[in-house]
């Protein structure tokens, strides 16, 4: 259904959601679980839109549309388990107890490389939570949402409306920004966006959940398994093309090791196969944009005039040639370099030696951003200094294995620039709600809490 305007869209949200509410939560989950169904029904055909538009290989493509109907499993069991705690009250004959309702409308903004399972993360827990949702996809997978809506609308009988698409750029996603008929803005995508973005919902004191860049690094101990790490290390790195939130960016690597891990590292990366994303045996396939790849060589200038050692990072005759394949690029550093501050996104790894673990993990933690992190060791008493209060200061913690890869058990996110949202699993549904306390008085009398006494008489 096409929609005139912005508001008339809105209203049509608005009037889905106080629908929607009133269907109890477990029949939403029924509604979730017939909407998995249809997308593994689908599988294989919305991975090829993913692969299509996202230019993502097929084994990602299809892990992608897998983790949106794993969202679907966990939502619709969560239906059954939007739980509120029940207090102890100070006050004879009284009970405390904490409600959890919708919200209303939830405005979703993704970005191009997760165009399925970031929308998955939010319209699952949103629907069974009670609420509608407004979707903003990224100009670059149109096509995915288009095929999404389609598959929600083989099943939404009376609820189609529940999930609305807009689409469009920079000017729809403020709109909804500035909307306050929107409750949530969930937005995903570059550190930039989210900051120009949160200061409009929150001038109408809007909520946002905010998903953003990061500049995540590993650090590889004596101790590490090495040939475990390389393939950790490299999936990491080079997966999606560099272009995940979660993309390792840099390595700390003991001194110790460092000569060994280096000749697996460039043994692992002249291994990999470059090529159409749609042809099964390619591992990367080319950037998003000329943009990207301006980005990425850009930042490769402008670090060579330094003392690094840069290896690949090229663009490849391979594919279609107008498109931008590149071989990821490993830097060697001796020193932190202001290019390693800052994310780029496209596959580029940093790596310096230490000899000193709180010192790597000072170096892991001293960026704006705090996504995702990982150390590799099979020492007990190092890893668990990396996740203490004094270890990585990320949303994620990984031991032993890579930076990206997350599950959708656990709550998915992180601190600092990087918006300090939490979406997929754990209580990140809580988000989608608004908390109520309620105070329900069963006796005759109506005592005052803290000892107030207040008689008229």
């Amino acid at each position: 259904m096409e929609f005139k305007s912005h508001e008339e869209l809105v209203g049509a949200s608005t009037k889905a959601a106080k629908k929607w509410r009133l269907v109890p939560a477990p029949q939403r989950g029924e509604f979730i679980r017939q909407f998995g169904n249809e997308l593994r029904n689908q599988k294989t055909e919305l991975a090829k839109v993913i692969t299509k538009e996202a230019r993502k290989i097929v084994t990602e493509a299809e892990g992608e549309v897998q983790e949106a109907i794993d969202m679907c499993d966990f939502a619709t069991g969560l239906s059954r388990q939007l739980y509120g705690l029940t207090m102890p009250s100070e006050r004879p004959d009284h009970r405390l107890q904490e409600l959890w309702q919708p919200i209303g409308i939830v405005g979703c903004i993704t970005a191009f490389n997760f165009p399925m399972a970031v929308f998955a993360w939010n319209f699952c827990l949103a629907s069974v939570c009670g609420n509608s949702i407004i979707w903003k996809p990224s100009p670059h997978s149109n096509g995915c949402a288009d095929a999404i809506k389609k598959a929600w609308d083989e099943v939404a009988g009376e609820h189609k409306d529940l999930l609305l698409v807009l689409k469009g750029g920079n000017a729809e996603a403020t709109a909804l920004c500035e909307d306050a008929n929107i409750s949530l803005i969930s937005a995903t995508g570059s550190t930039q966006m989210g900051k120009e973005l949160a200061p409009i919902v929150s001038a109408r004191l809007g909520r946002t959940l905010l998903e953003l860049g990061g500049n995540n690094a590993a650090i590889i101990c004596p101790s590490a398994d090495l040939d475990l790490t390389v393939k950790g290390i490299t999936f990491s790195a080079c997966g999606t093309t560099g272009q995940r939130c979660t993309s390792l960016r840099r390595a700390f690597v003991h001194e110790d090791i460092y000569e060994d891990f280096m000749q697996k590292l460039h043994a692992y990366y002249s291994s990999l196969k470059i090529g159409d994303p749609s042809v099964s045996s390619n591992q990367i396939g080319p950037l998003i944009s000329e943009r990207s790849y301006n980005d990425m060589q850009g930042v490769l200038e402008s670090i060579k005039n330094k003392d690094v050692t840069v290896h690949g990072g090229q663009r490849l005759e391979v594919g279609d040639p107008e498109e931008f394949y590149v071989m990821p690029a490993i830097v060697e550093v001796s020193q932190i370099e202001d290019e390693m501050l800052n994310e780029t996104f496209a596959p580029i790894l940093y790596v310096k030696k230490f000899t000193d673990l709180t010192n790597a993990i000072e170096m892991q933690n001293n960026v704006k951003q705090g996504l995702s992190s990982s150390i590799f060791t099979n020492d007990m008493r190092e890893s668990e200094l990396f996740l203490s209060s004094e270890g990585s200061d990320c949303g994620i913690a990984n031991v032993n294995i890579g930076t990206s890869g997350a599950e959708i058990g656990g709550a998915f996110g992180g601190e600092k620039d990087t918006g300090g949202g939490r979406e997929s699993g754990s209580d990140a549904w809580k988000a989608y709600m608004r908390r109520v306390t309620a105070t329900i008085n069963y006796g005759k009398d109506l005592p005052l809490a803290q000892g107030v006494e207040f008689d008229e008489s």
